[in-house]
């Protein structure tokens, strides 16, 4: 984790992207991966140290999954689009310049993510924090080149789901002003079609005492969401081919909602049998 930290910090500072990496060790799957990670992932919580990666699209979930994983292994999640939320939030020197950036459906610069969460390695360095999962970095190829040359990524989930679910997904997203919890009112309910299956997601609705007060995300818009699809749609492409290389890529497509998806992406993590860790995500 330290050496991450310093890497980070060092590549946010460096005006050449090349300079950053020009350190890089390429690393490539040990043989039998998959049984090897199952034997890992079933030792003790205090003996867990993995590294994730978690792919996806704006709005397909990552944040959602990557969240119960983190505390059914007992490992930090760190989602980029939270920090970028919190310092959005914040005084800071960055804040009106990133309010431009996502409110035009931009993807944020390499230097700016890159700072945000060398800052946030450095503070869980400081509580002892150890291993994670990265959800919403590395968006690019010279990002996964930094991280790569520093530690192995242990495994990288790509979630897919359909871009015309997500869309409904991204416009249903509402948060409440006064507790601060996230909450969806779409319904979706698409039927099987065109060899493609069908996907029920149910709304995700609010206590009464929350539903005054619901907000829209500024950049929850239908034409803010299809050009942050399309931009990432664009760029990911290059950054599953790395990881493809290195035959650490576990694609995934979502079934549907929370119910249907989780526990059949336990099973494909092996994780399927820990009903005592489950409870701890319920």
């Amino acid at each position: 984790m330290a050496a991450v930290q310093r890497l980070l910090r060092a590549a946010a500072s460096s005006s050449s992207a090349g300079a950053a990496a020009t350190g890089r060790r390429h690393m490539t799957a040990p043989a039998g991966f998959g049984f090897a990670e199952a034997e890992r992932r079933r030792r003790p919580p205090q003996d867990r140290n993995v590294q994730w990666v978690f792919l996806g699209c704006p709005g397909v979930g990552k944040g959602t999954y990557a969240s119960r994983l983190s505390r059914l292994l007992a490992v930090p999640h760190i989602a980029t689009g939270d920090l970028v939320r919190d310092e959005l939030a914040s005084t800071g020197p960055l804040a009106a310049q990133l309010k431009e950036i996502v409110n035009q459906g931009k993807l944020v610069s390499d230097e700016i993510i890159i700072s945000l969460l060398s800052k946030r390695l450095k503070k869980g360095e400081e509580k002892g924090e150890s291993g994670f999962i990265l959800d919403g970095f590395p968006r690019t190829v010279n990002q996964a080149e930094i991280l790569d040359g520093v530690t192995d990524i242990d495994m990288v989930v790509n979630l897919k789901l359909r871009e015309d679910i997500i869309v409904q997904k991204c416009l249903g997203r509402r948060i409440c002003g006064q507790c601060g919890k996230n909450f969806n009112l779409a319904c979706i309910d698409v039927k099987a079609e065109n060899g493609l299956p069908p996907i029920y997601m149910s709304p995700l609705l609010p206590p009464k005492n929350c539903m005054s007060k619901l907000k829209t995300r500024d950049d929850d818009t239908d034409e803010v969401v299809r050009n942050r699809l399309r931009i990432y749609n664009e760029m990911s492409q290059p950054v599953e081919d790395f990881y493809q290389k290195q035959g650490k890529v576990l694609e995934f497509d979502l079934p549907g909602g929370i119910p249907e998806s989780w526990p059949k992406l336990l099973q494909v993590l092996n994780l399927e049998d820990q009903e005592e860790l489950k409870l701890a995500t319920a």
